[in-house]
């Protein structure tokens, strides 16, 4: 039971926050959510993307990106207000005390219901404010500065991209959700090209294409605005992908923006590789095995036929290895897990507690092993090395990156949905050995 029933309405909660709602939002759904299905649009599936939201915002206020003083903050396309209701609950008091919250919706019931919500189950810390603007996020946004901006559409980002770059202060964070996966991954081709242009291979990496795709569109949108991006997690969970990044007001890295973008080739030749080696976007190896895949820059000449090639994508780092390893358990649960009490509002019981501290883990999962691969080059999905070396069964990715890391590389488990894939910086040849010696073939 994780809903409590009242006369008309349910109180249910997530993380540590409480909220009324006029249905009972269907928890097992792993997918969106459908609009209509309810008065106020909540969509469950991305409770996870809320948590994470709430310890990256941690991470950021601790590291003095976003200044020393009060923080703006933006939950644009709100819905129920529920991810700015968490950050001001759940962020130590410290934090939560410096965030003016602001929400925005075209939809007036939703704003209502966030402010009752908000008055009848304040932050347990009393701190920060909320707010709320009832309006279309594109022409609200620009009303002031912002240090922090979330966007999460029902569908594709694109059209609030540009005017969330603008918004933001000197510096600050953007927080990107898409549900258009199909198109992102290459499954819709035409809606790809259409939104984001770009194509990309339907294979085993293209959700880590299409969070790729994703950064440089909003590259690009940061650099005609002057500024540029320091990407800080890049995640695919379930039904969307969602990246978030630094933006930084600055003239000579705008001007750049084109090195971190390129293409992505699977099966490459020799010269390709040799390319993306003379470059720097691939360690130096022994050619005898060539690669799965590698980058090349946007500079490079390619077929527009050719069907190996993914891009114009972000070619650069995905994410910051700080700010995963910041991404632990441990904090998840201390931050925004329910704290087991007799007279629970709720009268949840203790296995109910215990389902939601599970669900606060699954939020981070591998996150903070992760980062000890996050700034390489290299993501391999190991069912796809067994097949690409010929040895039969796939090689255990935890001794493969337990072997990377004791011959002195950087190596992690990645936190790629349910395939089992590692990064690493490790030349290509030393890999292909250190995969051998786990499974050597049939």
């Amino acid at each position: 039971m994780h809903t409590s029933e009242t006369l008309d309405t349910f109180v249910h909660r997530e993380g540590k926050t409480l909220m009324k709602l006029d249905v009972k939002p269907n928890e097992t759904r792993v997918g969106p959510a459908i609009k209509g299905e309810s008065l106020v649009f909540y969509n469950p599936a991305m409770n996870r993307s809320r948590t994470r939201s709430v310890l990256l915002m941690q991470y950021a206020i601790e590291n003095n990106l976003l200044g020393n003083g009060e923080i703006y903050a933006l939950d644009g396309l709100s819905a129920t207000g529920l991810r700015a209701r968490r950050w001001l609950n759940e962020l130590p008091p410290e934090s939560s005390k410096r965030i003016n919250a602001t929400i925005i919706d075209m939809d007036p019931e939703a704003l209502k219901l966030a402010l009752r919500n908000h008055e009848e189950f304040p932050p347990n810390n009393k701190g920060g404010k909320l707010k709320t603007i009832r309006g279309d996020l594109r022409a609200s946004i620009l009303e002031q500065g912002w240090h922090w901006v979330d966007i999460d559409p029902y569908g594709s980002p694109v059209p609030f991209i540009d005017t969330a770059i603008q918004s933001i202060a000197r510096r600050g964070v953007l927080e990107v959700s898409a549900t258009d996966t199909a198109a992102l991954t290459g499954s819709s081709k035409n809606a790809l090209l259409r939104r984001y242009g770009a194509r990309v291979r339907n294979d085993g990496l293209a959700h880590d294409s299409a969070l790729r795709v994703l950064l440089a569109n909003v590259a690009r949108s940061a650099a005609r605005h002057e500024r540029s991006i320091e990407p800080l997690m890049s995640v695919w969970d379930s039904h969307h992908l969602r990246v978030s990044v630094r933006v930084i007001r600055s003239i000579e890295n705008a001007n750049r923006v084109e090195e971190s973008i390129g293409w992505r080739i699977y099966s490459p030749t020799i010269e390709e590789v040799k390319a993306s080696i003379k470059i720097g976007l691939q360690p130096d190896t022994s050619l005898e095995i060539l690669p799965m895949d590698c980058f090349l820059p946007l500079s490079h000449p390619i077929e527009r036929n050719d069907k190996r090639i993914s891009g114009p994508l972000w070619i650069g780092k995905m994410g910051k290895k700080d700010v995963l390893a910041f991404m632990t358990e441990e904090r998840a649960i201390e931050m925004c897990a329910p704290i087991d009490c007799k007279d629970d509002y709720l009268g949840w019981s203790e296995k109910d507690f215990e389902y939601e501290r599970r669900r606060i883990v699954k939020s981070v999962k591998n996150l903070s092993d992760e980062a000890n691969g996050i700034e390489t080059p290299h993501h391999i999905l190991v069912d796809y090395l067994s097949s690409w070396l010929e040895i039969g069964s796939p090689p255990s990715p935890k001794k493969l990156v337990d072997l990377l890391r004791n011959n002195g590389y950087a190596a992690g488990l990645a936190n790629y949905g349910k395939k089992p894939s590692i990064r690493t910086d490790a030349p290509w040849d030393v890999i292909i050995k250190l995969a051998l010696e786990v499974h050597p073939p049939i």
